[in-house]
């Protein structure tokens, strides 16, 4: 029966055997840092995992550091991502909307009317309708005859309200857009290490499994060659 708890070797701590790491997993690097803390450690037996996650955040840091020289707080987040095994991806759109004012709201609901077709079909009825009220209907007292004054005067006005209330929605769709990129940035980063790791510890294991096999296969011609031996006496 196999045992279900043992004790970590860096910590002495006694913990089930699912939240403990064995050393022969651990990529050399990883081994090399912990050795380095702690010197009189011999790399055998087990390892809890949150300590293994300690130098796994510390050796990827490194990583980064060397690579980008000093490490942003969009880094920093992702390394704690990794650390925490936490999901980094979100919904910008979800966020974004629970934080909307009525303002917000106001000019993001201006914005798509004033960019649709229904805005512009709207818009040209009522010149055309202002325009041949003053010209046909009211041809002889019209209320704003031609050049249609009042006409320029209110559009004057609609466009300088307008302006502002689409540039507010494209500001906030921008920052959406900054939000949306941080995050992918953070998932990028944070899949670039995970895929770096997991390369690393495959290469790890592969080459500890050769090394198994060239063990076995030593043994296999050891026990031939004594029975080779013992074959020739006999």
């Amino acid at each position: 029966m196999k045992p279900t708890t043992s004790h970590c070797q860096l910590t002495g701590k006694n913990l089930p055997i699912e939240k403990l790491a064995s050393v022969h997993s651990i990529h050399p690097n990883i081994l090399k840092l912990i050795q380095e803390k702690h010197p009189d450690w011999l790399p055998k037996g087990y390892i809890a995992v949150e300590e293994l996650n300690k130098y796994r955040n510390q050796y990827i840091r490194q990583l980064l550091a060397d690579e980008k020289g000093r490490l942003n707080k969009l880094d920093e987040k992702v390394i704690e991502s990794i650390r925490n095994t936490e999901v980094l991806s979100r919904n910008v759109d979800v966020e974004s909307d629970q934080q909307l004012t009525l303002g917000d709201k106001i000019a993001d609901k201006v914005a798509d009317f004033g960019g649709s077709w229904t805005f512009i079909i709207i818009f040209f009825s009522f010149l055309f309708i202002w325009m041949g009220v003053n010209v046909f209907v009211l041809y002889h007292k019209p209320f704003d005859p031609y050049p249609f004054i009042l006409l320029n005067l209110i559009l004057s006005c609609l466009a300088a309200i307008q302006a502002p209330i689409i540039m507010m929605s494209q500001n906030r769709q921008e920052a959406k857009d900054r939000l949306r990129s941080q995050y992918d940035y953070q998932v990028n980063l944070k899949a670039e290490l995970e895929i770096r790791l997991l390369h690393e510890k495959v290469d790890h294991l592969l080459m500890h499994q050769g090394q198994k096999l060239l063990e076995l296969q030593q043994f296999q011609v050891e026990m031939l060659e004594q029975l080779m031996k013992k074959k020739s006496t006999d």
